[in-house]
């Protein structure tokens, strides 16, 4: 099956823009403002075409003090992307209202073919440099980047001759009830220079306690963190051929996973955890992620022939994320009580990306150009040895071209073009028999596999004129091509070919229009509206006859808005407020998408306080409105992720102490004031086991070492 675009888009693409680059904390002023992601080169943020947030080093170490969770992290500095889901897993915390592609340094984290939504949690953030987050649908990295980009940017060294390092020491406990809920992390770093070699090399070790609510009970188990023990270990080292040449390889080991004894319950009103009998605790194996590795290795020649300047990146990836026990994967006839599955996915890639700068009069122009290639092997099977998604065998090979025109400094013009070629192996396979009741079961069907081809060509082009530093105005349009969560369509088939199934990718059309203010020194304000359409989203229905969720494709609109401001009250004092409306509908049915694809609207406020050059003190504010778009049936239930969801705030707060130029004490509080309330993704999916509460005021004391 093939899809292009036609050429009379690119001339009405020509016509519209990007350009927004949202930043959520001002940078110093002798930091240079840069992102790597954007066109996969290093340039200014304000010449990146499409809105951008960064959260630096500081606001990561800041939350930090909170909790060590990304999801948490992303959902306080991101505008547009969902709230914190308050578990491991980042299903319904959509960026835009689509899922973003997850990246460690540009290799990519998620498993779009079979979408299981944990690429989020999938690097520890004392790693982590900076996070650069690039929202909007974009080709730049090719498949799986419906919603946009989050590109975890790593460590690097920052010794110029000798070692230095820092050990830090910390504990977490419930305020509620403590009993139970205490637990302990140790991360450390080293790094360091010697003649042409550079290295770096960081650890962390944490293990939870239980997660405990407002009502000091512990938090149900599903994708839970009560118990969990993670490790990562992350080394990068480097030489210098010359001044112009450099080799870097890089490693990270990643292993998230609940260890407990607990089993879970439902009172009635919520998904809980209870000590229980070894019979009835939580059955299967440890869920999260198994060990996934990354090998990245970097090559770079500054001045590769006159003006250019080559990247090759080579990659080989392998995960293995674990979910938990289900009983809606029995059968009963072939003695299963239950399921376990395995998302285990493998890739391979290299990429070569070539700078070409140029000068004319007035105008100076850059060529981003070169070829990705990627063989990504991905099934989903269950522990106990049943295949629920068939092993699928991607080979994508793409070509782009990027360019840049800045003329007279004050218009930026952008515009590019990819071309990709993609195909899918599938080796013929049954689906499964799986049974929610034992009257209500699926029926299995011998599917034909085969090879899917998918052709496509995606532009996008980008104006942004600097009128004056009041008003620098903006406008986009960017396409991707998706063809994620393949997995989902092949283990739910109710045909006997493979290529009767509706596998079909989808281009995404991306719009986008806004502005930046420095209105002072001290006040910075951006605003975007957006919006996206798409010829094939996937959402799901309840088959009330099998009891299976089936996918539905059918075309997309999603549209909202975003606004940022940013204000300097004092040289001691900043403050950062956001909000965000994002909303969509199934355009053929011409009725609303649910809660795993839109978010409810958000806020959030950040102050940050420096009383004294030894002393700091932060506050986040996160305010989740209501959303309210279905009605309950005949007997007052509401369909998957369909039921309503009411407003909740939460503040959490920390600060850091020096006592020397070497030890430093921090104290961070999550939800100060115990609110109780049901993250949004508990209160819109009406599936077993999300019914779980948000966590209550939680404590984290600790100390860090330098050296």
């Amino acid at each position: 099956m093939k899809f292009t675009v036609s050429r009379a888009s690119l001339w009405v693409s020509l016509s519209l823009v990007s350009g927004s680059a949202l930043a959520v904390t001002d940078l110093p002023a002798d930091m240079e403002r840069i992102v790597v992601s954007g066109s996969r080169v290093v340039e200014s943020i304000d010449e990146v075409p499409a809105s951008v947030t960064v959260i630096t080093k500081q606001d990561i170490q800041e939350h930090l003090k909170v909790t060590p969770e990304l999801q948490s992290l992303l959902a306080m500095y991101v505008p547009g992307m969902g709230p914190d889901t308050g578990s491991s897993s980042n299903t319904g915390q959509t960026l835009r209202g689509r899922a973003p592609l997850v990246m460690i340094d540009g290799v990519p984290q998620s498993t779009p073919l079979r979408n299981g939504s944990l690429g989020v949690k999938t690097l520890d953030p004392s790693a982590i440099e900076r996070i650069e987050v690039i929202k909007g649908a974009t080709s730049i990295f090719g498949n799986g980047a419906a919603g946009g980009i989050i590109n975890y940017i790593t460590r690097t060294p920052r010794s110029d001759d000798g070692v230095e390092g820092d050990v830090s020491v910390s504990s977490r406990f419930s305020a509620v009830q403590p009993d139970e809920s205490a637990g302990h992390r140790l991360e450390a770093a080293v790094n360091g220079r010697t003649q042409n070699w550079h290295y770096l090399l960081t650890a962390s070790y944490e293990e939870n306690g239980v997660q405990r609510d407002a009502e000091g009970d512990i938090l149900g188990l599903q994708y839970g963190l009560s118990d969990a023990i993670t490790q990562n270990y992350f080394a990068k080292l480097g030489y210098d051929f010359d001044a112009d040449k450099q080799l870097q390889v890089s490693y990270n080991f990643y292993r998230s996973q609940q260890k407990t004894d607990l089993g879970d319950t439902f009172n009635g009103n919520k998904d809980l955890a209870v000590h229980v009998p070894p019979a009835e605790q939580k059955a299967g194996e440890p869920q999260g992620p198994d060990g996934n590795t990354n090998l990245m290795v970097k090559y770079t020649d500054l001045n590769i022939f006159s003006n250019t300047q080559l990247t090759l990146d080579y990659y080989d990836q392998s995960i293995e994320n674990v979910f938990f026990f289900s009983p809606s994967l029995a059968n009963p006839e072939g003695g299963y009580s239950g399921g376990q599955s395995v998302i285990k996915s493998e890739k391979e890639g290299l990429r070569a990306t070539f700078n070409s700068q140029l000068s004319f009069d007035n105008i100076e122009a850059t060529f981003i150009y070169g070829l990705d290639a990627l063989n990504d092997v991905t099934s989903q099977p269950l522990v106990d040895g049943r295949v629920w998604v068939p092993e699928m065998d991607m080979n994508n090979v793409a070509g782009f071209v990027q360019s840049k025109w800045v003329y007279h400094e004050d218009l930026i013009i952008k515009a590019g073009v990819r071309r990709e070629s993609i195909s899918l192996e599938v080796d013929n396979y049954d689906t499964l028999r799986l049974c929610r009741q034992e009257n209500q079961c699926s029926v299995p069907v011998a599917v034909t596999g085969g090879e899917l081809d998918y052709d496509a060509t995606t532009y996008n082009v980008a104006v942004k004129y600097q009128l004056n530093p009041a008003f620098h105005p903006f406008i986009s349009y960017s396409q991707g091509a998706d063809i994620s969560d393949t997995g989902r369509l092949l283990r739910s088939a109710t045909v006997t070919d493979i290529a009767d199934i509706r596998t079909e990718a989808s281009i995404i059309d991306n719009y986008e229009i806004g502005f930046t203010s420095q209105m002072s020194e001290a006040v910075r304000l951006e605003v975007a509206a957006y919006r996206s359409t798409s010829e094939l989203g996937t959402s799901t229905r309840f088959d009330p006859t099998t009891g299976v969720y089936l996918p539905v494709r059918a075309p997309q609109e999603i549209w909202g808005y975003e606004s940022i401001i940013n204000y300097r009250v004092s040289p001691t004092l900043d403050l950062s407020a956001t909000y965000s409306y994002v909303e969509g509908k199934d355009t053929q049915e011409d009725v609303y998408l649910g809660g795993r694809t839109v978010n409810p609207p958000k806020a959030t406020l950040i102050a940050n306080w420096r009383p004294t050059d030894t002393a700091n003190l932060t506050l986040e504010y996160l305010y989740v409105g209501s959303r309210d778009r279905f009605n309950a049936d005949e007997n007052g239930a509401y369909s998957t992720d369909q039921a309503p969801v009411s407003s909740y705030n939460v503040v959490n707060v920390s600060g850091n102490y020096a006592f020397s130029s070497q030890w430093q004490g921090f104290l961070g509080v999550q939800n100060l004031l115990n609110e109780d309330y049901f993250p949004a993704r508990a209160q819109a999916y009406t599936y077993g086991g999300y019914r779980v509460k948000g966590l209550g005021t939680t404590v984290n004391v600790g100390v860090t070492y330098q050296f």
